[in-house]
């Protein structure tokens, strides 16, 4: 873990603890199908939705790290805003490539 006083997305936490928790559900739902033999269709369906779910959930997590987290360490300068916009490149890429 990183060393911060908060997370940049303090106050979005409720929100994105619903979204997973609904993500979860989804996820739970999917298994139950494949359980169940349901149509493969039906299934991928599902999966895109759980997908969407997650990557709205990591959208928000992003831009919040971008106005809180990335904004702060490139106010204050250094090798620590530069550490920041390295993570937040890597980061992107990594979603871009999911």
């Amino acid at each position: 873990m990183h060393e911060h006083q908060s997370p940049g997305y303090v106050d979005d936490k409720a929100d994105l603890l619903k979204r997973l928790k609904r993500a979860e559900g989804q996820v739970r739902g999917i298994a139950r199908m494949v359980e169940e033999d349901v149509y493969c269709i039906d299934i991928l369906t599902q999966v895109s939705a759980a997908t969407k779910a997650l990557e709205t959930v990591a959208l928000n997590l992003l831009e919040d790290h971008l106005s809180h987290c990335v904004a702060q360490a490139t106010a204050e300068g250094g090798p620590v805003a530069e550490e920041k916009l390295r993570e937040a490149s890597a980061a992107i890429a990594r979603l871009v490539r999911s």
